[in-house]
């Protein structure tokens, strides 16, 4: 079984759904990724080995507001930290 960080799944998910919001100057693919790993780097992973259990971490994150909230500013924070450095070369 391969080990996987359900963080990982969080962060897109949030990403994807606040996008419009946090007005980045590029959404290019290298952008969004540099926004996820730097989210990434700031919150605390949530390993699992058996796939099955991954609903079970993602509805703790989504019921427990201080979680979700707190994803929610590191993931604004990181995407504001890379528009206003953007490493892809569009801008």
């Amino acid at each position: 079984m391969a080990i996987k960080n359900v963080m990982e799944t969080i962060v897109q998910d949030v990403l994807k759904n606040n996008l419009t919001q946090l007005r980045m100057t590029c959404t290019c693919d290298r952008c969004l990724d540099d926004v996820r790993a730097h989210a990434l780097n700031h919150l605390p992973p949530k390993y699992i080995v058996n796939p099955e259990h991954q609903p079970y971490i993602r509805a703790v994150h989504e019921v427990n507001q201080n979680e979700a909230l707190n994803v929610l500013k590191i993931v604004t924070q990181a995407a504001t930290v890379i528009s206003d450095r953007p490493r892809c070369g569009n801008i």
